[in-house]
């Protein structure tokens, strides 16, 4: 149990009566479980305080800079989205120029927003083989930096949300060559770094600002985080500014608490427990081999992270409830996996299947998913060879694309339009799938025709798209209106 937990725990069990918040004075009120409500405290003796941390907190959050490589860390409790909040404010004034991943989560957009940042966009290549784009390259951030010589900070994602790995040292290189500071979206790969046989982290590859989702995939609460800092590029008194701003005033002790147990597990069983989980996806992997029509993206180290299956689906037949043999796709999978065997995907995309493994999972996660995907496999065909069209869960604008300032469009005037007569407007709202939250369209982006028949075919699909509405059977888009 993590040090924060037992603090918690004792006070919860002592005989001091609380006139103080929270409102429910540490007993069970409603359908709230006393249990929760013993543990859940504000800023009071002998508990620190988050944005002026000089005891208890103070101790854990270097210990956290220790374990993951860092100068120092942040524990967060608005998740990533505050520390890429912070990150990206704090790296660049207002009206600076960011360049940064195409495939960024919206709250990096959203960041752009809030400090009207120009942005220019780096644009992973495409996986053909998978229907994924794959991860930045340093070459890409060079000739992009070289192209625009002003841009004052990059961001990156490493892994994507497919658990596809960029070469962070070399784009370090890239960056620091220019004087600049590189931010690493690193969300997903909490894990990174902490175990012999996983890629490393970002803060060990010299990344100025690293953010991570601990409760991705460590065991922690939904919403505990970190944000990492190293090197002198970043002005700390600027960041610790603006995690104050974008961080709440009362943060959840019960979520720092998770934080703390997560890496005392670390430290305490993370060698064992990781290379459990590595033996185990890769023999899951191994096994899956034996699918004749689905296919997994292959692990690799460097490349590729573990833990992340990514279930292919295009080109698959298999026959309905009608004995109707028709197209299987991701939501037809997901939908298989979930309503038949009882298995909860992380998400569907067009043309697979995204399930998510950490050193949380249990044998029976491992053995469950092979036997599904086994028998599924066996009621499957593979369509002849043909040259198919591709479609993609977001698409990477083209360089020339036409669009207007973010910080602009996202104020300006819009008027609804039906999707399919919106081809040549720009967007006046985000648009995207989730999760995971990656913009298939930024405001003052131009619409094309590619991107309406996108949209229309995973709303066909049945798959989650955000910013679009659907109203007497009309699907509506929010447009700028034209000047």
């Amino acid at each position: 149990m993590g040090q924060l937990f037992k603090r918690l725990e004792e006070n919860g069990e002592s005989n001091y009566y609380p006139y103080h918040m929270p409102g429910h004075k540490r007993h069970a009120c409603g359908e709230l479980p006393e249990t929760l409500a013993r543990l859940d405290i504000t800023e009071i003796d002998g508990f620190d305080n988050l944005h002026q941390p000089e005891g208890l907190l103070d101790g854990l959050q270097k210990r956290a800079a220790r374990i993951y490589g860092a100068e120092e860390s942040f524990y967060l409790v608005n998740g990533s989205t505050a520390g890429i909040l912070s990150a990206v404010s704090c790296a660049l004034p207002v009206g600076g120029h960011i360049l940064m991943c195409r495939n960024c989560h919206k709250s990096a957009y959203h960041a752009a927003y809030l400090r009207n940042l120009t942005i220019s966009y780096l644009y992973p290549q495409v996986c053909e083989e998978y229907d994924i784009f794959d991860a930045v390259t340093a070459e890409q951030v060079q000739d992009a930096l070289d192209r625009e010589p002003d841009i004052g900070a990059v961001l990156v994602v490493s892994p994507t949300y497919e658990g596809r790995i960029s070469d962070i040292r070399a784009i370090v290189r890239v960056a620091h060559h220019k004087g600049i500071p590189l931010i690493v979206d690193e969300a997903h790969g909490a894990h990174l770094g902490l175990a012999e046989g996983f890629a490393p982290n970002s803060c060990q590859a010299g990344a100025d600002l690293v953010i991570h989702s601990v409760h991705k995939t460590l065991p922690a609460l939904t919403q505990a985080a970190l944000l990492h800092v190293n090197g002198s590029l970043i002005d700390r008194s600027r960041l610790r500014r603006f995690l104050h701003i974008y961080q709440t005033s009362s943060p959840s002790y019960i979520l720092m608490a998770s934080i703390d147990n997560a890496l005392s597990y670390v430290e305490a069983e993370g060698a064992q427990a990781f290379e459990k989980f590595r033996k185990r996806f890769a023999l899951m992997l191994k096994r899956l081999s034996a699918c004749r029509v689905l296919r997994f993206l292959p692990a690799d180290l460097q490349e590729q992270d573990i833990g992340k299956l990514v279930i292919y689906v295009k080109g698959a037949l298999m026959q309905d409830s009608y004995s109707k043999e028709i197209s299987l796709d991701g939501k037809k999978l997901y939908d298989i996996l979930r309503l038949e065997y009882h298995l909860q995907p992380e998400m569907a995309a067009e043309s697979y299947v995204l399930a998510m493994f950490t050193v949380g999972d249990v044998e029976e996660g491992y053995r469950r998913m092979e036997r599904a995907l086994l028998e599924i496999d066996g009621r499957l065909r593979r369509r002849a060879a043909a040259k198919e069209h591709r479609t993609f869960l977001y698409s990477p604008r083209n360089a020339d694309c036409r669009a207007l300032p973010l910080g602009a469009a996202w104020d300006m005037e819009w008027e609804g339009l039906e999707l399919r007569e919106s081809a040549g407007r720009y967007a006046g709202e985000f648009v995207n799938l989730y999760p995971p939250g990656i913009p298939v369209l930024a405001p003052g982006e131009l619409i094309t025709e590619d991107v309406c028949e996108k949209l229309l075919a995973c709303l066909k699909q049945g798959l989650d798209v955000q910013g679009i509405q659907v109203s007497g059977g009309k699907i509506m888009l929010k447009v700028l209106k034209a000047r």
